[in-house]
């Protein structure tokens, strides 16, 4: 079982940065791919990121790249996600995945309960 608590969302205006933590209550934490996902209203969650076990690989979609960067600490179990120059259309309840696919196709099974993120003048 692992339980993930992310935490770092917020209110920001366009063009603003955000770090999001995902911190991991588990023994083994570096067993997982861990990833990074968004929900926003109205719409079905999507894939954002992924980082290897050891972080020597990771993948962003499109969407975020030269964006958002996702990135992990094995001795403090925890996630991040740096996000750069954000828009409107990044607003979302974010949620950590312990688990996944590097390209997010497969999705862990474990969740966080998510941290909203809302990008708006």
């Amino acid at each position: 079982q692992v339980q993930l608590e992310e935490s770092g969302g917020g209110l920001v205006q366009p063009g603003g940065s955000l770090r999001l933590s995902c911190l991991a209550n588990t023994l083994s934490f570096s067993d997982y791919n861990m990833g990074w996902f968004r929900q926003a209203p109205g719409k079905e969650r999507e894939f954002v990121a992924a980082i290897s076990r050891f972080g020597d690989q990771t993948f962003h979609v499109d969407a975020v790249k030269g964006r958002f960067t996702i990135s992990r600490d094995n001795a403090k179990n925890s996630l991040y996600l740096q996000m750069e120059s954000l828009k409107p259309e990044d607003t979302a309840v974010y949620y950590c995945n312990a688990g996944p696919s590097l390209n997010g196709i497969t999705r862990g099974i474990f969740w966080g309960h998510g941290t909203p993120v809302a990008v708006s003048s």
